[in-house]
């Protein structure tokens, strides 16, 4: 034990032909390369150095093609904004009165008077309402279709739900105008004759054409968008929470309540901002069912109201240059507001890696 083994006679003649510093000196770039691997760059081992990538391939091309999409996203949002900044000051530099405070809406008179107080009112009134009527039937459909109901039965009525949101919007104005209209009327004069003691159900009449009527068919345009987002959201519950819910002996509510509610919070919220976000910018079913007055009142049964979208839909064809500016300028105060709600909701889609992960 301890003495080195004997070497083999070929290995000591193999050694002794081949001096030692000849060995030791010896470049390791000289070394041949194996067979079939490709020649690397000095002291690199493993067979070679990666193949040269090559100076543009699809992978590039398809980088920069996103890039540019989403680049030009950000272009046309910027081009729109300096479109109505430019085309709004002329008419705000010749408006008599406060923009933000005024309620009437004079632009072509010769000394302009309008202001964005009323309609913005009007515009925020109308969406908060139609939200309210339509986000806890919205929550109701969705949980519904996820948990409740069978698999193809679900996948139809989903189907159907989605449907709502390519009906376009003159096909809702119609359609609330005229079917809806008796009805709103009928359930106005009930609120008002036993109601007028709140200040929402006073007045004297006339009743119909009004802000909740105008609420009610945002509430039927908002529901699918609501609707979907949520089912979407309840479905990405992860199963191992669900079963341990109702492993712990609760029954389905409790376990919807404990389990798939929590989880699917942010996504509710963010659907509910999307939604909000559609209200706001709707156009011609309020221009249809709304009178059209200039004020700011909390009344919701009288015949009365107005947004900044219907507006502009009712009074450009009339309007001058000044008028038009003017309508352009509300338009970019409705622009601000439907921006900073999609930013809030989509800043909300992000406040959970698990959702997002699921989404993306």
């Amino acid at each position: 034990m301890g003495e080195n083994p004997p070497r083999s006679a070929g290995a000591s003649a193999q050694s002794a032909d081949v001096p030692a510093t000849t060995i030791l000196d010896r470049d390791p770039s000289d070394a041949p390369a194996p067979t079939g691997a490709s020649p690397g760059p000095a002291g690199l081992g493993g067979g070679g150095g990666l193949p040269r990538r090559r100076a543009f391939g699809t992978e590039r091309a398809f980088r920069g093609v996103t890039l540019a999409a989403g680049a030009a996203v950000l272009v046309i949002i910027v081009a729109i904004a300096v479109f109505l900044i430019a085309r709004a000051v002329p008419a705000l530099q010749a408006n008599t009165v406060n923009f933000f405070t005024f309620q009437g809406w004079f632009p072509n008179d010769p000394e302009p008077k309008f202001g964005i107080g009323a309609l913005a009112f009007g515009t925020v009134l109308s969406a908060v309402l139609a939200l309210l009527m339509a986000v806890p039937v919205a929550l109701g459909i969705a949980l519904y279709l996820s948990h409740y109901a069978h698999r193809r039965i679900g996948t139809t009525l989903g189907f159907l739900v989605d449907l709502l949101a390519a009906v376009p919007s003159v096909v809702f104005g119609l359609w609330g105008r005229e079917v809806l209209y008796e009805p709103v009327r009928d359930l106005s004069a009930w609120l008002n004759k036993y109601f007028n003691w709140l200040p929402i159900f006073g007045g004297d009449g006339p009743f119909g054409r009004s802000i909740l009527l105008g609420s009610l068919v945002l509430a039927i345009m908002v529901l699918p968008i609501v609707t979907s987002l949520s089912r979407e959201v309840f479905l990405q519950t992860p199963a191992a929470n669900q079963e341990a819910a109702l492993a712990l002996g609760a029954t389905r509510w409790e376990m919807i309540r404990t389990a798939v509610l929590p989880y699917g919070r942010p996504g509710i919220v963010a659907a509910v901002m999307l939604g909000l976000g559609r209200a706001l910018g709707e156009t011609i079913a309020l221009a249809l069912t709304l009178n059209m007055t200039f004020g700011i009142s909390v009344n919701l049964i009288e015949n009365g109201g107005n947004t900044i979208a219907a507006n502009i839909a009712n009074a450009f064809g009339e309007a001058g240059d000044t008028g038009r500016g003017a309508l352009i300028a509300s338009g970019l105060v409705l622009f601000a507001i439907t921006l900073i709600v999609n930013i809030t909701a989509r800043a909300i889609l992000y406040r959970r890696r698990e959702f997002t992960e699921s989404a993306a």
